[in-house]
């Protein structure tokens, strides 16, 4: 069975100011499984950052874009079943999580969560990726 790539991109035009030639997607849908790129806060049509520097804006973007990428590939957020979160302060912890959860209430995934150094992009302030489920009938 062949794997679905959703939304095909080049990094060359993600991240012009850096050098780099990539081919990547936003979603593979690998039979019933679909695993998410790290969404961050920008728009998923023409990879434009949102114009913000508060942590529950950015995770509502990030969130959003989820979302929206689980539904593009057939499934719900009921099918979420594990998130890896990766914040640049671990000050905004509580704020991130506050957000996320109003995305995932009811939902129970699995939850990893890391304070890295940096992002791709000096102001992003979190980066979350995904992976569901959609169960067979």
């Amino acid at each position: 069975m062949a794997h679905t790539r959703i939304r095909k991109f080049n990094t060359k035009e993600t991240y012009p100011e850096q050098s780099l030639d990539n081919d990547l997607c936003q979603a593979v849908v690998a039979g019933n499984t679909i695993y998410l790129r790290g969404q961050c806060p920008q728009e998923l049509d023409g990879g434009k950052n949102i114009d913000s520097h508060d942590p529950v804006e950015q995770t509502h973007k990030v969130m959003q874009n989820i979302k929206q990428l689980i539904e593009e590939c057939g499934g719900k957020m009921e099918h979420l079943v594990k998130v890896v979160v990766y914040i640049t302060d671990v000050r905004h912890r509580e704020a991130i999580y506050r957000t996320m959860g109003e995305y995932i209430r009811g939902v129970h995934p699995v939850s990893t969560g890391l304070v890295v150094p940096a992002l791709a992009r000096p102001e992003w302030l979190v980066e979350i990726d995904g992976t569901a489920v959609i169960p067979e009938d």
